[in-house]
């Protein structure tokens, strides 16, 4: 750090301590989060492998250094150059609180008991609705958790972790909820970090979501024609796809990857109509870079400032793509500079700040958003027929979702989904159906509200005031700062903690006092404000190799001129007159009628 940003980082820290970054006038409060992402990015970023490279560096892939220098790889490898396994498929979470803090927790592993937990403060009582968001906000987040990461689960049922029901919990016949535990990395010493789990997923913002994490998932998409992936004539994905087969397939991610298939198909389109020598490889290749760059620039300025609606982040997350400069600025005149902070991350230069990439642990953690979904959806029609009203079962898993599709249609599932309300992020509004949840491991049933409770402390992430000092933020004093505004809640947290200091991160970010138009917390924020950048600014893709001569010239205009909208109603043009004048496809769409 130079001196100058050291000062900017002490400012901010204080002024943010002292009245709240949310509550300056938006230049003022961005430069304050500027100096608080820099010192989270000085402290808050460690590397579990210690410095050294993970183990096979890097293990055998299909691509060959003709491919790779200008494609990414199915499992990741190579995207730095210097250190190819970096990032890559199965390799270590980072962390972004110190060894010294991040056991997992042992004696206290079911104090208090995850399931009183979830029942008496997470579990949805009543319908809190988020006003400025509609549920296709809540299916994004989830078509992009599985692009992120997934944790391996350890097979030996033997060894779960065994959760007894509290007296008069008439949950199961049984007397505990069995929970499949998160298998410890042992390929590598273990160093100071106590605990050390494997992502199953890339590391990178590389819509692997859509085209898998290795070489099989990969090439079960692919047509084999024009670089184009599996879409039936019905426009549907074709059965037999990896992406499928896992616990939380439902409409909502069927129909997010429904559309960025049918996208990829038609960046192929235009790409083998200005090339049409190229091969099927090389244009499935050039097509997924763009796709997912498309993908990730709708988070970053669409998804991110609908759920964090503050003056402030509206700024930000337009600066993260086209720099303080601005959009405008951006068209006419290109970069201005090579830095991130004036031109945007998008074609900077890459940066690592001294900790080699990989997403956190607290990254997983924060990104625990289950209240987002309803119990109950209404899908409508377009045409005006008589709306029918479903539980989530009925859209719950690959033969449910694909035989509601085929009989409402994709187009009027959107609808549905647009014109509706997500849940709140708040306590007591986590669904019911996650209370009694069947995994797809045989016979597996579980309570997902108390299993997020239980991979937090199972996987070292610190109770709620020891996490928010270690971001240096001021801890809960009493139960009432963290009972969203409910005195019953206040009471029962008291009678289920006893001591403030025992709550666990998830309740406390679900409890605490939100910044003005925040869907979430301003805990979360923390980890979202260092990590949201970092997933750009180390991948070359994104920054050094975001040029025309990667991307080509028709690819680069492909990312620059479309947003949400543009996909949905070039896939489904019957929307056009519900979407012909909404700034924002996450906001709560109109009704027709």
């Amino acid at each position: 750090m130079s001196l100058a940003t050291r000062i900017l980082v002490k400012v901010s820290e204080a002024v943010d301590r002292k009245w709240g970054w949310d509550k300056l006038p938006s230049r003022l409060a961005l430069l304050i989060l500027i100096g608080i992402r820099e010192a989270l990015r000085e402290k808050n970023l460690l590397d579990t492998y210690d410095g050294d490279p993970p183990p096979a560096d890097p293990p055998e892939t299909a691509s060959s250094p003709s491919t790779y220098l200008t494609a990414r790889t199915a499992d990741g490898a190579y995207n730095n150059l210097s250190s190819p396994s970096m990032g890559m498929a199965r390799t270590r979470f980072g962390r972004n609180v110190p060894p010294q803090n991040a056991g997992a927790e042992t004696t206290t592993l079911l104090e208090p008991n995850p399931r009183t937990v979830s029942k008496d403060l997470l579990l949805r009582r009543t319908f809190k609705p988020a006003e400025t968001l509609n549920i296709l906000a809540a299916a994004w987040i989830q078509f992009q958790v599985h692009d992120w990461f997934t944790h391996d689960k350890d097979p030996d049922l033997d060894r779960a972790i065994k959760v007894p029901l509290p007296p008069g919990d008439d949950w199961s016949a049984e007397p505990v909820m069995r929970v499949p535990a998160t298998l410890v990395d042992k390929t590598h010493p273990v160093g100071r970090w106590p605990t050390r789990f494997i992502n199953n997923e890339t590391h990178w913002w590389d819509a692997s979501q859509i085209y898998g994490s290795n070489e099989d998932s990969k090439e079960s998409i692919r047509a084999n024609q024009d670089g184009k992936v599996r879409i039936g004539p019905d426009g549907l994905i074709r059965p037999g796809i990896g992406m499928f087969n896992h616990d939380g397939w439902w409409l909502g991610l069927e129909l997010m990857s429904t559309l960025f298939m049918l996208e990829h198909n038609a960046i192929c389109d235009r790409l083998r109509a200005v090339y049409p020598g190229w091969s099927d490889d090389r244009l499935f290749n050039k097509a997924r870079l763009i796709n997912a760059a498309l993908i990730v620039k709708i988070h970053t300025i669409e998804w991110t400032p609908a759920i964090l609606g503050h003056p402030t982040i509206q700024i930000g997350s337009q600066a993260n793509w086209y720099g303080l400069a601005g959009k405008r600025v951006r068209r006419l005149f290109g970069r201005l500079s090579s830095g991130d902070l004036i031109s945007g991350i998008p074609g900077s230069q890459t940066a690592f700040y001294g900790v080699p990439y990989s997403l956190t642990e607290e990254f997983v953690a924060v990104y625990r958003m289950h209240p987002l979904m309803p119990d109950t959806y209404t899908f409508y029609d377009l045409g005006g027929s008589e709306p029918a009203e479903v539980q989530f079962e009925a859209i719950h898993r690959v033969e449910r979702s694909r035989a509601m599709l085929e009989n409402v249609g994709v187009a009027n599932a959107l609808y549905s989904l647009g014109v509706a309300k997500p849940g709140a992020i708040t306590l007591r509004n986590s669904p019911r159906f996650m209370n009694h949840f069947t995994l797809l491991e045989p016979g597996t049933i579980v309570d997902l509200n108390a299993v997020d409770i239980l991979r937090q402390r199972e996987r070292g992430i610190p109770r709620y005031n020891d996490f928010r000092r270690l971001l240096r933020l001021r801890p809960a004093e009493t139960f009432a700062e963290i009972s969203a505004g409910d005195a019953d809640i206040a009471e029962q947290l008291e009678a289920i903690y006893g001591d403030v200091e025992r709550v666990d991160t998830i309740v406390g970010m679900y409890g605490e006092h939100l910044p003005v138009k925040f869907a979430f917390s301003d805990t979360a924020f923390r980890i979202f404000a260092v990590m949201a950048a970092r997933r750009l600014e180390c991948d070359r893709f994104y920054t050094v190799d975001f040029t025309p001569r990667m991307y080509t010239p028709e690819g680069m205009a492909w990312i620059d001129d479309n947003d949400m909208i543009a996909v949905l109603q070039r896939h489904y043009p019957e929307l056009e007159p519900v979407l012909r004048n909404l700034p924002n496809a996450f906001a709560p769409w109109p009704k027709i009628g």
